[in-house]
């Protein structure tokens, strides 16, 4: 007997762990074949292979299913498939291979996962892949942009026999795989379950919505988070985790259970709906929500969303039948005031007012301390978001001044470490650039990669000071805009990042030098020196601008304390308290 009234997709739930018998022939072999070792996304993708949430895919896609699934949402069997599930690696690798050839696929303490017999070796067009799946070629898409910025060129295919599956040692109660959530399902007498998929903390609205999904199919709920991949910024599993186990007590009892999906998202909205909805359908749900805007990763920097808000509904709409889970579609919930209740935003009756919270201005509460109203959420979720998110005078943070050579990033890093030390209440650790150079980076030279190296490491360590409440003071040139995101992105998920610009103009920094850089620059003695023979690209996301041949290196830094405390890193009058008598 089936442990749910659902079939999994394409019939048949795939398992690809290999016996213990197969698994003690394999080992001995490992050590002679050649190996890889698996990406965040790959190893997301392999467990979900190993385990059938992926039926009917017994492997990665070979070149003829890639093209039939961007191309027509198809494998070669006919079945619909939305998504490509590749393993890409660099053209060495792909190139060292032949067809039939056994690769070792290895986590990243290199433990054997996996082998994937190669079938299939070819270099996709990263490009129309993007415009297929994802709709767009935009690198604002930060779907599109690891496709097209972070994947590498070349991909095999093949059918993968899997050792063990990745270790976790996080909610392993939570972890089920699909027969293990079927015959869940089975014990509770569970034969009508709707799934609900979130990346984000659940509030009032999301409870109320599955709620009223319960009610219209008659089934349980399985909240479903994904707890692999999401979108950069996201709030960290753990917290989420810790939210949706705090609110269950508010559904009926016996009426929800969660359960957590290790799935390597991207982002591409109605196509991965319909992704979505074939998973769950494997883990043997047979009612889905699709919900606003299902899955994308919302809008680009003009505003404009990447897709329609109801798109995704609609693209799972036109599959319903062959889908075999039911879609069950809402409307974003909104609070309506004179009601006290939560409705479908095209149910509000005329002249009646809707309130709602932004997850923007959810996060400005959370920083200033501010109460969230009750209305919003449950106070067991607020509590455990406010456990990550203290208010920032509580948070670490990270100063990041950047600008050329002798614009006085450094005396204005030194200088406001002596303030904020004697202020108190937070440890604070400058990373100069010439000291970072010498400690952390003394094998790196002045290319645009070694550059670009230097500067994340400046980024890891910052973050880990921010991480742990602490004030981190970095004081490079760090020439390169792209990079300066990158790093912004990294230590924003941890406390706050200020960017300033020192901008002092060049003859100025010129005049400065005492080392005489400048002068062997302009003589040739020095290559690609920033803002002689390398450009600096000025940024325009930053926080403060500041000129030292305008402003004393006091003035400077008082403008900055003023900054810190309006935001709320430091108390009020701090910036008083520390000036310079």
């Amino acid at each position: 007997m089936s442990p749910s009234l659902i079939q999994p997709h394409g019939g048949k739930l795939v398992q690809l762990l290999v016996d213990e018998g197969r698994r003690q022939a394999l080992w001995p072999q490992l050590v002679h074949w050649p190996s890889w070792t698996l990406t965040p996304r790959q190893l997301c993708d392999l467990e979900l292979l190993a385990c059938g949430a992926f039926s009917p895919l017994t492997g990665f896609l070979t070149e003829e299913d890639y093209r039939g699934v961007v191309a027509r949402m198809r494998l070669t069997t006919g079945l619909l498939w939305p998504v490509p599930v590749t393993l890409d690696v660099p053209q060495e690798v792909a190139e060292s291979l032949a067809p039939g050839q056994p690769l070792v696929l290895r986590d990243a303490e290199g433990l054997p996962l996996g082998i994937l017999h190669v079938h299939s070796r070819w270099q996709p067009d990263r490009e129309e892949e993007a415009r297929l799946v994802y709709g767009t070629s935009s690198r604002e898409h930060p779907g599109v942009r690891v496709l097209l910025e972070d994947t590498h060129p070349y991909c095999l295919g093949g059918p993968v026999e899997v050792l063990q599956l990745p270790v976790h040692y996080d909610f392993t109660h939570l972890r089920l795989s699909p027969p293990e959530l079927r015959r869940e399902f089975l014990r509770r007498g569970w034969k009508r379950v709707v799934a609900f998929q979130t990346r984000n903390p659940m509030h009032r609205a999301h409870v109320e919505l599955t709620l009223h999904a319960a009610k219209q199919a008659g089934a349980s709920v399985l909240i479903h988070p994904v707890v692999g991949l999401t979108k950069p910024g996201d709030v960290d599993h753990y917290t989420r985790v810790r939210c949706y186990q705090a609110l269950l007590p508010h559904y009926p009892p016996g009426m929800v259970m969660l359960a957590l999906l290790p799935l390597a998202m991207r982002l591409a909205g109605p196509r991965e709906a319909l992704w979505h909805a074939i998973i769950r359908k494997n883990y043997g749900c047979s009612h889905f929500i699709v919900g606003r805007d299902h899955a994308g990763p919302g809008t680009d920097g003009q505003g404009r969303p990447f897709y329609e808000p109801y798109a995704a509904q609609e693209l799972v709409a036109r599959f319903q039948e062959e889908l075999g889970i039911q879609m069950l579609p809402f409307k974003n919930m909104v609070y309506v005031e004179e009601l006290e209740d939560f409705v479908e935003e095209d149910q509000v009756p005329p002249g009646f007012h809707v309130r709602t919270l932004s997850g923007t201005h959810l996060r400005t509460l959370l920083a200033q301390g501010k109460p969230i109203p009750p209305w919003f959420t449950y106070p067991e979720v607020e509590a455990e978001l406010r456990r990550t998110y203290p208010p920032r005078a509580r948070q670490g943070f990270t100063v990041f001044f950047t600008g050329l050579s002798g614009a006085g990033k450094s005396t204005l890093a030194r200088l406001l470490q002596i303030k904020l030390l004697e202020i108190g209440g937070r440890s604070v650790t400058l990373l100069d650039g010439d000291l970072v150079r010498k400690h952390l980076s003394s094998e790196l030279g002045f290319s645009k990669r070694d550059r670009d190296i230097n500067i994340r490491r400046i980024g890891f360590v910052a973050a880990e000071i921010t991480k742990a409440g602490g004030v981190a003071l970095c004081a490079p040139i760090a020439p390169y805009d792209a990079v300066r995101k990158e790093i912004r992105q990294e230590i924003g998920q941890y406390g706050g990042f200020i960017l300033v610009y020192v901008c002092t103009p060049l003859a100025v920094c010129e005049a400065r030098d005492r080392k005489g850089l400048y002068a062997k620059a302009r003589a040739g003695l020095i290559a690609e020196f920033t803002g002689i023979s390398d450009p600096y690209e000025p940024p325009e996301d930053a926080e403060l601008v500041i000129d030292t041949s305008q402003l004393k290196p006091e003035e400077a830094v008082h403008e900055i304390l003023l900054y810190l405390e309006r935001e709320g890193y430091i108390g009020p009058g701090a910036d008083r308290l520390a000036a310079t008598p």
